[in-house]
């Protein structure tokens, strides 16, 4: 619904969603802060992913998996997105 509603308050291809499709052992295993763990523990309350759900978008302009290589590969594909479309110049 949030996403939504951000949609509807901007112009016609002025909302970019990005969704980065990473598995939550992936995230736990990434988790430099420790934060996965403290939800996983019970400190944390209402962590998504964890102990709230987690809603995926449905209409995501571009979608990265870990298929999708380095983040730096994942970057340009973000970057070549928003050249193609005209929202940033070529360098």
């Amino acid at each position: 619904a949030e996403r939504r509603m951000v949609r509807e308050l901007l112009g016609p291809g002025e909302f970019i969603e990005i969704f980065v499709d990473t598995p939550l052992e992936t995230c736990i295993q990434r988790d430099r802060k420790g934060l996965y763990k403290r939800a996983l523990a019970g400190e944390i309350k209402n962590f998504t992913g964890v102990d709230q759900p987690y809603e995926r978008p449905d209409k995501a302009e571009i979608v990265l998996t870990l298929e999708d290589g380095t983040a730096e590969a994942m970057a340009d594909r973000i970057v070549e997105y928003l050249h193609a479309r005209g929202i940033v110049a070529s360098a």
